[in-house]
């Protein structure tokens, strides 16, 4: 058995020939640890340094951006050297991604990265767990940036909630939403919308019957697996499953003629940047990349979440508009205090925060925050304490608005319908559902975009300068409608942008914001 101490840290130390990888400090596992099993393996994702800094503001073809901002050859090769020399096999490297995958028994990732993973159970799940900082050998001190995956317990959650059978008088669907939301006229032909899925899966008979049941094509949707997963329906369907549903079936109900791309990745930092990277760099690029699965960013390494944020500023450098879910645990993010979930609070991606809407003929009744109250869940939302507030947000008085005097990133950019009482008709696993929570806003806005992407015939990104161009404290710009009523804890909605519902939901003439028209 290999073992692991369970009451001290590891700390990289000189004479193993270590240095310390900044960012790459974890707490101690709240939770009994035991030993590995003798002989055990496992893999992990290395990031590497770029090669040269992204230009700001400047939309780049993936050639180039591999050629000038990935990894370095020297620098792939040297670290394939390095951890060769070690006993590590590597098992892929991807320069434009700056991502070296690696796989090798447990004793010698130990030995390498100066640390001691043990086993542990969390909520039920078999996990491999680490504490302290990692190390990387000497060689690679300036190289590498991230060693992702080593302890590899669940890193997200979903963000979708389904409604209560007594709570289901209200649902819409994705058809509806779009005319209620005066999306303009196109079905995503000739676009390509990526998905990140961290479990689950979907089978094509319900695909199939639920498009049909809405009078629209079925999409082309291909099952992508990333770092040994796949596609695997039928286990979950309150769960991972129902996530799955939803997002395909919202994003190919507003762009039905779409071609839908779903990654499948472990539940881990490593395969959740893995996802990302391989949508990023998949031919064709995709216009927009939907992520309804997060965790409150403080629960992330700090290593993780640059990895990540690396990997958004590459989308969005290649027009990609990564769309991401705010959170459905209010203004807490579901821990004490104030808390905003990542990847939403990454100042790459629009964070797509929830409502709650009454339409009566086709025309909006109400719209306010969502907080369900007594029934659980609302939207997630807030500032930012690991991100700076961006340059394109600062007009909108994110600091004013927030009612704290943070000047963080602000949290969401946008919203639509996400409580679960009047929520999305679904289906998942043979089984009509009705669904909501922002992990639906976030499809939606991806289906908008593969829209307004047809319509233009370009891919978009980044919108964010666009989406705030004319936003001031208190204004919402034409092409969003504003939401005015309601709260998500501690953070009230107002005129212009807050950190409930953002600048607002789409409205006619989104078109023209998101392409600066």
């Amino acid at each position: 058995m290999t073992t692991s101490p369970t009451s001290s840290t590891s700390t990289p130390d000189g004479e193993r020939g270590r240095r310390l990888l900044p960012g790459s400090e974890r707490p101690a596992l709240d939770a009994p640890t035991r030993g590995l099993p003798d002989g055990a393996v496992a893999q992990a994702t290395l990031v590497l340094r770029r090669h040269g800094d992204l230009p700001e503001g400047r939309r780049l073809e993936a050639a180039e951006l591999g050629a000038s901002y990935g990894a370095a050859p020297d620098d792939l090769a040297l670290v394939t050297r390095v951890l060769e020399a070690h006993g590590v096999t590597v098992l892929e490297a991807h320069g434009p991604s700056r991502r070296v995958r690696v796989q090798a028994p447990v004793a010698v990732l130990e030995d390498v990265f100066a640390t001691s993973l043990h086993g542990a159970s969390v909520d039920g799940v078999d996990v491999r767990a680490r504490e302290g900082a990692l190390g990387v050998p000497a060689e690679l001190a300036d190289v590498v940036t991230a060693v992702l995956g080593l302890d590899d317990r669940p890193q997200a959650r979903t963000r979708h909630v389904v409604a209560a059978a007594a709570a289901g008088g209200t649902s819409y669907t994705p058809v509806e939403l779009a005319q209620v939301y005066g999306m303009p006229q196109a079905d995503g032909t000739g676009q390509t919308i990526a998905i990140v899925e961290l479990g689950g899966g979907f089978d094509q008979q319900d695909l199939s019957t639920y498009f049909s049941g809405l009078g629209l094509p079925t999409p082309s949707i291909t099952a992508v697996g990333v770092d040994g997963a796949a596609n695997a329906p039928g286990q979950d369907p309150q769960g991972a499953d129902g996530e799955v549903l939803l997002d395909i079936e919202v994003a190919g109900g507003v762009a039905p003629r779409a071609d839908l791309v779903v990654y499948f990745a472990p539940n881990t930092d490593a395969g959740f940047l893995d996802a990302v990277a391989t949508a990023t760099h998949a031919t064709p690029t995709p216009v927009a990349l939907s992520i309804s699965w997060g965790q409150s960013e403080d629960q992330w390494t700090a290593q993780a979440r640059t990895a990540m944020d690396q990997a958004f500023a590459d989308a969005e450098a290649l027009g990609v508009v990564v769309l991401t879910a705010a959170g459905d645990s209010g203004s807490a993010d579901g821990a004490a205090g104030v808390h905003v979930d990542f990847p939403s609070a990454s100042p790459h991606t629009v964070s797509c925060g929830g409502t709650s809407l009454t339409v009566q003929g086709g025309r909006v009744v109400s719209e306010t925050v969502w907080d369900g109250g007594a029934r659980g869940g609302a939207t997630g939302g807030g500032v930012s304490d690991t991100f700076p507030l961006p340059s394109w947000q600062a007009g909108a008085g994110v600091g004013d608005r927030s009612g704290t005097t943070a000047t963080g990133r602000g949290v969401p950019d946008v919203a639509a319908v996400a409580d679960p009482a009047t929520g999305y008709r679904v289906l998942v696993d043979g089984t009509p559902q009705v669904i909501g929570g922002t992990s639906a806003v976030a499809p939606l806005w991806a289906g908008l975009v593969a829209r307004v992407a047809q319509l233009s015939r370009r891919r978009l990104g980044p919108v964010q300068p666009h989406l705030y161009a004319a936003a001031r404290p208190g204004v919402t710009p034409a092409g969003l409608r504003d939401v005015t009523t309601g709260s998500n804890g501690a953070y009230d909605a107002a005129p212009g942008w807050d950190a409930c519902t953002g600048l607002g939901v789409p409205a006619a003439g989104v078109d023209a914001l998101l392409t600066g028209g």
